[in-house]
C-alpha cells in the first residue's frame, strides 16, 4: 500500500488481494461487534514499505 494525503492506492498479487476480501468479508460477521477492527502493518501481515492500514466495522456509516 502506499499513498498521498488525498489517495491510496492498494496494490496486491492475485493471494493478497484474496486475503484482503477474506478479511473484509470476515468483518461483515453479524457476531462482530461495532467498532471492531484489525491492524495491518507493513513487514508483519503487508508487505515490506507498505503504509499501516487499519480495517474497522463501523455501522454509523
Amino acid at each position: 500500500m502506499y499513498g498521498s494525503a488525498t489517495e491510496i492506492t492498494v496494490a496486491a498479487n492475485a493471494a493478497g488481494l484474496r486475503d484482503l476480501a477474506e478479511r473484509l468479508i470476515g468483518l461483515a460477521d453479524p457476531e462482530l461487534r461495532d467498532g471492531y477492527h484489525e491492524h495491518l502493518e507493513g513487514g508483519i501481515n503487508l508487505e515490506d514499505g507498505s503504509i499501516s492500514l487499519i480495517l474497522e466495522r463501523n455501522e454509523k456509516l
